[in-house]
């Protein structure tokens, strides 16, 4: 995913993918109908024909694509890609593709220079498009090992000691993730101008929904916590960030922050932090290149889950979180 620091990003004009949905309009004329005929048989099997037609979805667009490939996730069947720009489509981006067939992907390593098609076929029923790679070919392989290198991306593991890493949060208070020893953590990171549906505003809808599923069960509320961490402190201040919290929670009750925060480490930090947590992050030019990384860190300050990608339920976390709590660490 790639993001304009010096402006704010259109979204409208970022990957739009609404699909303008057929709608079918026809003037149906009363006919006799009688029964057991040729004619009735005929006249039934054209409105069949008439009803499927308009409910028939747009066929699938297909666009031709360029780009190179930053880093392979195969657990996911796909591969984070800065992409160039598809001139009245998306402007140059890096984002998470989905490639197809799966034999395809074997072949494909981080600096791969790649020719493809962007397929695209109509919106979900949550409003997101379905969207994936086809015909991938390498047109040239990666010529700087180096910048591939750091396209390689730490795999947190159960059972890993979380370090001591310091934030400031959406109050101005500085913390840091030892305090909530004793508690079930759940940390997730976004930057507060992603406008990408199945990216930062995913995260932040699926944690509000935990927020609001812990809060009626008070007993699991008091033993868990949510932190979202900003990894654009640049931009992501205290205030930006408070706002931004209210928005995503519905609501301007400072109570809210007592059972989530959200913060923003040092810039000096944010490398350490990112590369402990999965999080594959590249700048170049003013622009940002991220996946997503979720982590349920247990009382004892020990991973317990780590999600990458956003392909996890809000029921996932929830479960990590009655577990974890079912038993607190010795001397606790």
């Amino acid at each position: 995913m790639k993001e304009d620091m010096n402006r704010t990003a259109d979204p409208a004009k970022i990957l739009s993918f609404r699909a303008q949905r057929g709608t079918c309009f026809r003037r149906v004329l009363r006919l006799p109908f009688q029964r057991n005929t040729k004619a009735g048989a005929i006249a039934l099997v054209a409105l069949l024909v008439t009803i499927s037609a308009c409910h028939r979805q747009p066929a699938a667009r297909r666009y031709p694509f360029t780009g190179r490939v930053i880093s392979i996730d195969a657990q996911s069947q796909s591969a984070l890609i800065d992409g160039d720009s598809i001139p009245g489509f998306m402007e140059a981006m890096a984002m998470s593709y989905t490639i197809k067939p799966e034999a395809t992907l074997a072949p494909l390593a981080a600096g791969d220079s790649i020719s493809a098609e962007v397929v695209v076929q109509s919106e979900s029923k949550e409003g997101s498009p379905n969207y994936w790679l086809e015909n991938v070919k390498v047109t040239a392989h990666g010529q700087n090992p180096q910048r591939a290198q750091t396209a390689s991306q730490r795999i947190p593991a159960p059972g890993d000691e979380v370090p001591d890493f310091q934030f400031t949060n959406q109050s101005g208070r500085h913390i840091s993730l030892q305090q909530y020893r004793g508690q079930t953590l759940l940390v997730t990171f976004i930057y507060t101008r992603c406008p990408f549906p199945d990216f930062c505003p995913r995260m932040s809808s699926n944690f509000a929904e935990i927020y609001k599923q812990l809060g009626a069960d008070p007993a699991l509320a008091s033993r868990t916590h949510l932190l979202t961490i900003s990894f654009d402190p640049g931009h992501d201040t205290p205030r930006v960030l408070r706002d931004y919290a209210f928005s995503v929670a519905h609501t301007h009750d400072p109570a809210l922050f007592s059972r989530w925060e959200f913060a923003g480490p040092s810039p000096k930090d944010l490398p350490r932090i990112a590369a402990f947590f999965g999080l594959v992050l590249q700048a170049d030019s003013g622009l940002i290149t991220h996946n997503l990384s979720t982590t349920v860190i247990g009382p004892d300050g020990k991973i317990l889950h780590w999600y990458h990608g956003g392909d996890w339920q809000v029921s996932d976390l929830i479960k990590d979180a009655a577990t974890a709590g079912a038993s607190k660490p010795p001397g606790l």
